[in-house]
């Protein structure tokens, strides 16, 4: 996939879990900074094509991206996201969105997509997670803007950043 537009709305970079992909920091490795790409396939044992990743419908998806539960369990449901499904929020969800930081808003995530709609709620996370002073989107990690350095980098950030931080100390990564 080739860099292109994100403000437009394109439903391969909405995630069926909830998860904004422009916003992951694999997505913005894969497209801006190879040398963190590479530091990403090291950490995770693959290669740096087995990091790469375009969105969770894309073609081109990370290692884990490709096995996710989630996406399969929605595409063998033909459904588009997993709130609309009569199981949500189903168990293997509950666990996924309970693993990371990056994963606390998913509920919050579902629920808007269900009331504004995709196109809507992609607008809105562009917002929500670009930065103030210069609109880079940022992931969840950055806490401070990795383009200008401000401080929180984005609203997300300014919201989670100590639950963040909390929550990291305590994971093995």
């Amino acid at each position: 996939m080739p860099k292109k537009n994100l403000a437009k709305p394109d439903k391969r970079l909405a995630a069926v879990c909830g998860l904004f992909c422009p916003s992951c920091a694999i997505f913005i490795a894969t497209h801006e900074d190879p040398e963190k790409l590479k530091m990403i396939a090291e950490n995770r044992k693959v290669t740096v094509e087995e990091a790469k990743c375009d969105g969770c419908r894309a073609e081109r998806r990370n290692s884990y991206c490709k096995t996710c539960k989630m996406y399969q369990c929605a595409t063998k449901k033909g459904i588009d996201f997993c709130g609309e499904c009569e199981d949500y929020p189903c168990e293997d969800l509950k666990a996924f969105q309970a693993e990371y930081p990056h994963r606390f808003e998913l509920w919050q995530a579902q629920e808007r997509i269900k009331k504004v709609g995709y196109e809507q709620w992609y607008k809105e996370q562009i917002k929500h997670y670009s930065c103030p002073q210069c609109h880079t989107l940022n992931s969840a990690y950055d806490f401070t803007c990795r383009k200008c350095g401000a401080s929180p980098s984005c609203a997300y950030n300014k919201l989670h950043e100590q639950e963040t931080i909390q929550m990291l100390s305590s994971i093995k990564l």
